[in-house]
């Protein structure tokens, strides 16, 4: 499996962003995608996750309601759209996949992308 996200930029408080995640398997149904992200200094943490198949979603509290994660209309493609942004989500974020079910840990995705660094500025 390949992961490759894009998408990272500077933005202002209270703005969006959207982050994509292109990623190649030879099947999809049995993975979950994931959003992860590291602050300078800071561990990498979850964001949300997704599973391929049903569609079952997961988020850290931060976010809830604020990320959204998605698939897109290509078959390889997850999104991240991130809406009223505030500077501590200030964070290098990566994409990942696991073969399994949708868990929030770390140390279970076996799969990463480069990550994008995205800065919100206050």
């Amino acid at each position: 499996v390949q992961l490759q996200a894009f998408g990272g930029g500077l933005v202002q408080t209270g703005g969006s962003l959207r982050l994509s995640c292109e990623f190649s398997a030879r099947t999809y149904n049995s993975y979950v995608m994931g959003w992860f992200r590291q602050a300078p200094g800071k561990e990498r943490e979850f964001v949300c996750a997704m599973a391929w198949s049903g569609g079952a979603t997961s988020y850290t509290d931060s976010v809830k309601g604020r990320f959204t994660i998605s698939r897109g209309s290509a078959e390889n493609t997850v999104h991240l759209q991130m809406n009223s942004l505030r500077p501590e989500d200030t964070a290098v974020y990566y994409c990942a996949a696991r073969y399994g079910r949708l868990l929030q840990y770390t140390k279970y995705y076996a799969y990463w992308g480069q990550g994008t660094l995205v800065t919100v500025s206050s």
